[in-house]
């Protein structure tokens, strides 16, 4: 079946969304005998929940999952058992406290305010079209630079700098997109002679590297002056007491490298997916965006719906009730990770019927699971947020195995508060200041990626609202 996938790459999660939605949910994929690439593709709501809660245990990442997300180390999104477990711990430790939430509103509402709107309205102003989805990823690099390592890139600026993180980031997700698709034995000998998407997954590797030792050194001497009061997760790295869990080595540049680096990845990539994805659909969905300002202003307070970010709080944001909804329809129509990958430890039978042994390879494709007509109803392909809204006008909650863009169960995502904030925090100052307009004719295309980026970007032009109050 590979030779079928390979020319439908350009297409390939709507081409597996076809087969799921032909297959009852579940199938098998027959790839070049001894290549190692046989695999289970499901989007069955019980076998997720199966994989990701009930049995957990019996679905780590493994060997082959590490091997293939190399870049990331010994990092948390790579670690399985007892390393995992502390790793996890220690992460949700900082994450929780409130020292580290009050500094993520700060710093997202901060990089709102002075990054985001004078670009915006610099756009406005000169009538310039603008990729929004470059935007989106500057302010979540910015933002996600700073709660990791304390340190402002500046890159959502007027002057659009060429960062060169963001684009190693770029190259290393379509290496390891394509990982998946190709025989391990390929991908491995273009790794060895330095040939195609795996040369520019060793020059990521290598900036990855570069920029995280400077900012470990950048601490280091921070802390050696005497500042050692900054909220960020590396300084918490730094600080940890060692005698509540069995990391690595705390000290270990090593060890500091893959966790600030799994962080950086995660935030910057995942939320600017989200955003991107989330205002291209309102564009299609004018009622939305109108439904959209008229909860903000019935249920913000005149000080908190204008452009100025400060007076956001998370209690305000969280009566944006039609907003959170329209958010939960753009991650389930466009995931930002669009499958998981897994494996079983131990031979299982899962409850579709399917037996599985400790070398099967399992795809949960999250795409494709939120146009699965059989989970969603057949209007799964449309987007409505009044699927996420009770008749009393309360959130609905939907369980993990059916909407999974945050993963489910002991792996789920530790930084969902985190992103949503984000995300309320952009979304309400942009709809509520601003007209955007997708360019006419521009093409809108996921590109085939670990992340779901759009491969031509989201070309817009703004124009500033004055009547926002």
């Amino acid at each position: 079946m590979l030779p079928g996938l390979l020319v439908e790459i350009p297409r390939v999660y709507d081409h597996v969304t076809e087969h799921l939605e032909a297959s009852n949910l579940t199938y098998h994929f027959k790839g070049p005998c001894f290549a190692g690439m046989d695999m289970l593709v499901t989007v069955d709501p019980a076998n997720i929940h199966h994989i990701l809660i009930t049995n957990f245990a019996n679905y780590p990442k493994g060997s082959e999952f590490k091997e293939i997300f190399d870049v990331l180390g010994d990092g948390i999104f790579n670690a399985d058992s007892d390393l995992w477990n502390d790793l996890r711990r220690s992460a949700q430790s900082m994450m929780t406290h409130q020292e580290f939430q009050r500094f993520t509103l700060r710093t997202s509402m901060s990089k709102v305010e002075n990054g985001l709107v004078p670009l915006l309205d610099h756009v406005a102003e000169k009538k310039l079209v603008v990729d929004l989805q470059d935007v989106f990823q500057r302010f979540t690099l910015d933002t996600t630079f700073l709660l990791t390592t304390g340190t402002d890139l500046g890159c959502l600026s007027i002057e659009m700098p060429e960062i060169e993180f963001s684009k190693a980031s770029d190259d290393a997700e379509e290496a390891v997109f394509f990982r998946h698709v190709k025989p391990k034995m390929v991908w491995k000998m273009q790794r060895f002679l330095g040939l195609g998407v795996e040369l520019k997954m060793k020059r990521a590797h290598s900036i990855f590297d570069r920029v995280c030792s400077e900012c470990i050194a950048s601490k280091r001497d921070q802390i050696s002056r005497g500042d050692s009061s900054s909220e960020d997760l590396l300084t918490s790295y730094m600080n940890i007491d060692t005698t509540k869990y069995k990391l690595l080595c705390p000290s270990d540049d090593r060890f500091l490298r893959d966790m600030i680096l799994s962080f950086m990845l995660a935030g910057r990539d995942t939320t600017s997916s989200a955003l991107a994805w989330f205002f291209w659909l309102l564009s299609k969905n004018p009622d939305a965006t109108t439904k959209i300002r008229q909860e903000i202003n019935a249920r913000l307070s005149p000080r908190t719906s204008g452009s100025d970010s400060d007076s956001l709080d998370p209690q305000e944001l969280n009566k944006l009730v039609y907003l959170h909804g329209a958010l939960c329809e753009a991650l389930r129509l466009y995931p930002p990770v669009p499958f998981q990958h897994k494996s079983p430890s131990k031979p299982d039978v899962l409850p579709s019927g399917h037996r599985v042994d400790s070398s099967s390879k399992i795809v949960i494709c999250l795409y494709s699971l939120g146009r699965m007509k059989s989970v969603w109803g057949e209007d799964a392909s449309e987007f409505k947020p009044e699927r996420w809204i009770s008749e009393s006008g309360r959130l609905i909650h939907v369980p993990p195995s059916k909407f999974a863009s945050f993963n489910a169960g002991p792996r789920f995502c530790l930084g969902k508060e985190v992103a949503m904030t984000q995300m309320k925090t952009a979304a309400v100052t942009i709809i509520q200041n601003y007209e955007v307009k997708v360019v006419e004719g521009h093409k809108i295309e996921p590109v085939p990626s670990v992340v779901l980026h759009m491969k031509h970007g989201l070309r817009v032009t703004v124009t500033k609202r004055y009547n926002s109050f």
